[in-house]
């Protein structure tokens, strides 16, 4: 078990055709890192909505064939998923398209709802038939139902945002409009930007604005809803200041690309920082510091500058080995597919070995007889998140404290787990100097929740329930 996050989403609207899915292809290629599970893309040639998605990466869905038969169009929407709520299956690709009474509309949605399973129940009730087991059709829903009676499709979502509760970054798309929200916590990052041929890109993380050749324009506030249209740019702050702010601290530790600005600050010194705050409250002696590839890398260069312990490169990873690769057998050791160690570098000497985080421990003890293999003396793992004790209702997959490691042991218990000489964990209190300031959630470390959560686990009710469906129409 490990860290995933829910999805990336991305959108372009410009005044006069182009070739919206190339873009969105580029945009998505960035993003891949936010989620391997299904991809799609959902173009408007003058109001005509024409769409593909399915199961697997990028450049496995959209093939060559598949990206020439897309028309051009003046709007797109993209998204890449990994789902927390939600099993893999076609149905749960997004992006949701839905056709009404005032017409057709396409969103993608990175996040989860917290109120998601009051919200489903009480729709069900009054008729709603799911296709999905996602919280996205939960919120397409909503829209539309408030569509019906609202004046525009912007004064519809804004009349649903004071229902949805939890994490929501979403690229809504209406024959006319491109619309982009925040929750009004901001807890998943969302921005946007524009070409040098006036073209306007929403993204997840700033990194697919540079994919596309779009300038940084700005972050979208929490609680902030964007209307691009033939009449320019709307910004809508109703909901801004409604909530503290509460951006998720793993967009700095793990989830996002280091090479992304998310609310100002930069990711690759965000983790330059959780390496050096680990110097500092857990020293070491040893010969060399190595990250794991590749959200440990830049945490090991911090921890490096800062203890003066040369850096070098003992974990090799095989960049073609992604989440859709089947082994051939189960006796093959997935961790040694995806990682091996260098001999060379590691061989004889003392090691202080950074990671982002431990779950189960199952990966970090993999990697960890790795490095015994190679012949490394000592092992010192440091970890550049505190330890995981409670669930997250916000995207992030953990949904338990069953298989959380550290809730069940002490830290020398799970470094004698793993086979490391010493662990040492980020300091809970010291996370304000990796986003700078306190405008961040931390709940999966400490229970303290932004929102109200659910009495009961939902994560995968739904799922579960679509799954027993299907057994019976098959």
């Amino acid at each position: 078990m490990s860290i995933h996050e829910e999805c990336g989403v991305f959108g372009v609207m410009s005044k006069a055709p182009f070739n919206a899915s190339a873009m969105c292809y580029y945009g998505l290629y960035a993003l891949q890192h936010r989620g391997q599970e299904s991809c799609g893309i959902v173009v408007n040639d003058d109001g005509l909505f024409v769409s593909h998605k399915d199961i697997g990466i990028v450049s496995e869905v959209f093939t060559k064939s598949v990206l020439s038969s897309f028309p051009f169009g003046t709007m797109a929407v993209a998204h890449t998923r990994y789902g927390t709520t939600g099993g893999t299956n076609r149905n749960n690709c997004q992006p949701i398209e839905v056709n009404h009474q005032k017409g057709r509309m396409a969103i993608a949605h990175n996040g989860n709802l917290s109120n998601a399973g009051k919200l489903r129940s009480a729709l069900e009730l009054s008729g709603a038939i799911f296709h999905t087991s996602s919280d996205t059709e939960t919120i397409a829903y909503i829209v539309t139902k408030e569509r019906l009676t609202a004046p525009s499709i912007e004064e519809a979502l804004s009349h649903a945002m004071n229902t949805l509760e939890g994490a929501y970054s979403l690229v809504l798309m209406s024959p006319q409009k491109l619309i982009c929200a925040r929750d009004p916590h901001g807890f998943r990052p969302l921005c946007y930007g524009k070409t040098k041929d006036g073209i306007y890109v929403v993204a997840s993380e700033s990194c697919a604005l540079k994919a596309v050749g779009a300038e940084f324009i700005r972050d979208v506030d929490p609680g902030e809803i964007i209307i691009f249209s033939g009449d320019g740019v709307i910004s809508r702050r109703e909901h801004c200041g409604r909530e503290e702010k509460k951006i998720c601290i793993f967009e700095y530790i793990y989830f996002s690309r280091p090479d992304s600005v998310i609310d100002g600050r930069s990711v690759h010194e965000a983790r330059i920082e959780a390496g050096k705050v680990l110097a500092e409250t857990h020293p070491v002696d040893a010969d060399i510091v190595i990250g794991v590839p590749d959200s440990g890398l830049d945490a090991a260069l911090g921890y490096s500058r800062r203890s003066g312990i040369p850096y070098d490169i003992g974990l090799v990873k095989n960049k073609y080995v992604g989440r859709t690769f089947i082994a051939p057998s189960d006796r093959l050791d997935q961790v040694s597919i995806k990682l091996s160690a260098d001999k060379d570098a590691v061989n004889g000497k003392k090691i202080v070995l950074i990671d982002d985080s431990i779950v189960r421990g199952t990966t970090s003890g993999r990697i960890v007889s790795l490095l015994r293999e190679a012949g490394a003396k000592e092992i010192h793992m440091r970890v550049s998140a505190p330890p995981f004790l409670y669930p997250c209702y916000y995207g992030t997959d953990i949904d338990s404290q069953k298989n959380l490691i550290a809730v069940h042991h002490t830290v020398d218990e799970i470094a004698k787990m793993i086979g490391a000489d010493s662990l040492g964990f980020f300091p809970v209190q010291r996370l304000d100097t990796l986003c700078g300031g306190d405008h961040y959630c931390r709940s999966c470390f400490d229970g303290v929740y932004p929102t109200e959560i659910p009495r009961e686990n939902d994560k995968n009710r739904f799922e579960q329930r679509l799954s027993e469906k299907q057994k019976k129409d098959n």
